[in-house]
């Protein structure tokens, strides 16, 4: 699956730096020569839709996800894979709902075969986004489950404090090098 991974980090990658070039380029024709380019707001507001939902599967993938678990941490090892297996599931019955609604949603709009306001794509393109998106966080979390259920370690939420100790760490061996 390192061919998924890298796909993933590569749209995220190209995603972000669309978002960017076409944000400096319209902010660079309007204040300078006082030109807009029309379809530029849409334009970023799609790729920022790619970008979140293509984002929060790779969130999960690296366990970049926060929340509260502090009734989790204090429960012994075997409880709390229990736990976690169980909130994996149900993650991935969300996101398959969410995959299917978004496919008839998709489905509906290339019915009615409109046209995007700035853009003369059809609307349904970019919202294809949505289906693949919670497809990829459903496989994710499938990933997540499948780890738990082997005692392999998984994390469905970032360790910020774990993390932040691990980053003092680092800059301390840097500074006595």
């Amino acid at each position: 699956m390192r061919w998924l991974e890298y796909f993933e980090e590569g749209l995220v990658i190209v995603l972000m730096a669309a978002m960017t070039v076409v944000t400096f380029m319209q902010v660079v024709a309007r204040y300078v020569f006082n030109y807009s380019f029309v379809w530029a707001l849409e334009l970023t507001g799609v790729l920022f839709a790619w970008l979140i939902f293509i984002g929060m599967s790779y969130g999960v993938r690296v366990g970049a996800h926060i929340g509260v678990d502090v009734l989790v941490k204090a429960l012994g090892a075997k409880p709390a894979r229990i736990v976690g297996s169980i909130a994996a599931a149900l993650c991935i019955v969300y996101a398959l709902i969410v995959t299917w609604g978004g496919w008839q949603y998709v489905s509906k709009m290339y019915d009615v075969g409109i046209l995007m306001q700035d853009i003369p794509v059809a609307q349904w393109i970019p919202r294809l986004v949505v289906p693949l998106g919670f497809a990829l966080l459903a496989f994710r979390f499938a990933q997540v489950l499948w780890r738990l259920a082997t005692g392999q370690e998984a994390h469905l939420l970032g360790d910020e404090a774990q993390e932040a100790l691990k980053m003092q760490e680092e800059e301390a061996a840097e500074v006595r090098k």
